[in-house]
């Protein structure tokens, strides 16, 4: 399935490389609401295997931020889940250790893709105003990352309210062959350019209820485009 290399960057947390020809578990290995049963190919990434991963990061975060106070950035919708597990974890660790991090979530909502494809316009949705990032740590928490473009956009966004220091934590990032901008700073796995669903991933606001990421069907994608 997948191998655990050091990240390209250095300083960066490597993530878990899930090699091009992996194609999956049997979706009859797990559970799944059963109205999608058409709709995915397979179970790319189990549940129980992100929780694992999204811990180990946790533990990472707390290794570089220390007792410094930190605001969390939840980009949403996408990374909602992988957030709150995050955060739940990091404050596991700080009950389990003499380390005190005070830890202040924020949310931005991003929109950059229609149905299956990245366009070239980022909306960013609700508001923008962002100045109690100012002269802070600031992490900000990202489902999914592929051409980079929108996290460079982001990132310039950010960095205008002046924090004190910022770094990216990507659940997923792709490889594709038209990167802008590094990578996350923590990086949950590395995984081929397919597109997947589940784990608050959508598909035109479909598939956030599944538990498990899974590659969807091209059932899947007939049936909920818009």
């Amino acid at each position: 399935m997948a191998e655990c290399v050091p990240s390209r960057a250095t300083g960066m947390e490597g993530g878990i490389v899930i090699k091009d020809d992996w194609p999956g578990y049997s979706l009859e290995l797990f559970t799944y609401p059963e109205h999608y049963r058409e709709d995915i190919e397979s179970v790319y990434i189990p549940h129980g295997v992100i929780m694992d991963r999204t811990e180990r990061l946790a533990r990472h975060i707390m290794d570089d931020i220390g007792d410094h106070d930190m605001v969390v950035l939840c980009v949403l919708k996408g990374g909602y889940k992988f957030c709150s597990d995050l955060v739940e974890f990091i404050k596991v660790q700080c009950r389990n250790s003499n380390k005190h991090l005070e830890t202040r979530v924020e949310f931005i909502r991003l929109k950059s893709y229609l149905n299956d494809q990245s366009t070239e316009d980022l909306h960013i949705i609700g508001s923008q105003d962002l100045s109690v990032l100012r002269g802070k740590n600031v992490l900000i928490v990202e489902a999914i990352v592929d051409t980079g473009k929108t996290m460079k956009a982001l990132l310039k966004h950010v960095e205008a309210f002046e924090p004190k220091m910022v770094k990216v934590a990507g659940l997923l990032v792709k490889r594709v062959s038209n990167v802008v901008g590094s990578l996350p700073d923590y990086v949950g796995f590395e995984i081929p350019n397919r597109f997947v669903v589940g784990y608050a991933l959508d598909y035109n606001e479909y598939f956030r209820d599944l538990n498990h990421i899974c590659v969807i069907s091209e059932i899947g994608k007939v049936k909920y485009k818009i």
